[in-house]
């Protein structure tokens, strides 16, 4: 198939495009937010192609995935018709969640995708056919040596972010442990938590150098209050990374027993960080079983084969 995707979210487009299809990702001359084109952080095989809005009519596309509102009518504009859409749905609700509208629910004929079924159950999808493509993950390996006795955090733009990521929590784990957090637009964050810079040390790396530089700390900490899978937490985990997470959204189905520490109380949460810094063969073992439980669920085979069973079956 050809498949028409916009570059929004480029961990997870980063898993979807290791298929057998052509994905074609619009680009425009400012590789603005509707055309971003290839990804230049993370590693694309050469069947994902960027294509102008100009030269869409021509290309063929089978499917559009929608992960935006407005992309449905971008869609119809650009491509002059209208094939087959999905729509992606990447993230939790905000505002009044309970009542929170999923803007699907308004355009007839669209499937509905989640990550999670937490997003699945809190959106109000209304009518809208609904399903849930867990995520997958590319294996980076069992990277993990927990050479140094720091907690690995994976954030962006943690200040801007504030109490959904968690940042206010930081203090209290830096306490346990140095933190050495990974993410853009992180710089400075210990001057603004009121932190020694030795306990709180900022990083902006790209794809291929971050998962070595997560598997040398000898913990990794998920501080997210409130967001839908934080990809960063199953990374970890392929990583072979002991973790310690707040049990809020999906965490607590993505993180079995023996996979690490998972509570709402940062005293516990705080104790098994220090525990896990304290007790490095402790955390090798922990590691192991987060490791293993990632690749049974998240692993990249099994999201591939479910994607392409849905795409089949909206272009049948």
């Amino acid at each position: 198939m050809r498949i028409l995707i916009w570059h929004v979210h480029g961990s997870w487009t980063t898993a979807f495009v290791q298929g057998p299809h052509t994905y074609v990702v619009p680009v425009i001359p400012d590789r603005g937010p509707d055309g971003l084109g290839r990804a230049r952080t993370f590693d694309w095989p050469d069947n994902v192609i960027e294509l102008p809005p100009e030269r869409l009519p021509d290309a063929d596309i089978d499917v559009v995935i929608l992960q935006r509102p407005h992309e449905y009518a971008l869609a119809e504009q650009w491509l002059g018709r209208r094939p087959p859409m999905v729509y992606l749905e990447h993230n939790a609700p905000d505002g009044d969640v309970p009542a929170t509208r999923h803007p699907v629910a308004d355009l007839p004929g669209v499937p509905l995708v989640h990550v999670t079924h937490f997003n699945r159950l809190m959106w109000d999808a209304g009518s809208a056919e609904t399903t849930v493509i867990e995520h997958g993950i590319i294996d980076p390996g069992p990277l993990w040596t927990g050479e140094m006795p720091h907690a690995a955090v994976v954030v962006n733009e943690p200040k801007r972010r504030g109490r959904t990521t968690g940042t206010d929590l930081l203090p209290a784990f830096a306490d346990a442990a140095p933190l050495d957090v990974f993410g853009m637009r992180t710089e400075g964050l210990a001057d603004h938590l009121g932190l020694a810079a030795g306990r709180c040390r900022s990083h902006e790396l790209a794809q291929h150098d971050l998962h070595s530089a997560m598997a040398r700390r000898r913990v990794y900490v998920h501080p997210i209050r409130w967001t839908s899978l934080g990809l960063s937490l199953l990374e970890a985990m392929h990583l072979g990374m002991p973790v310690v997470a707040l049990a809020t959204t999906e965490v607590t189905e993505a993180v079995p027993t023996g996979a690490g520490v998972v509570s709402n109380r940062i005293d516990l949460l705080t104790d098994a960080v220090r525990n896990f810094v304290a007790d490095p063969l402790h955390a090798r073992l922990v590691g192991e079983g987060a490791r293993t439980a990632a690749l049974a669920r998240y692993g990249l085979s099994r999201f591939l084969d479910d994607w392409e069973r849905l795409l089949k079956e909206v272009t049948r």
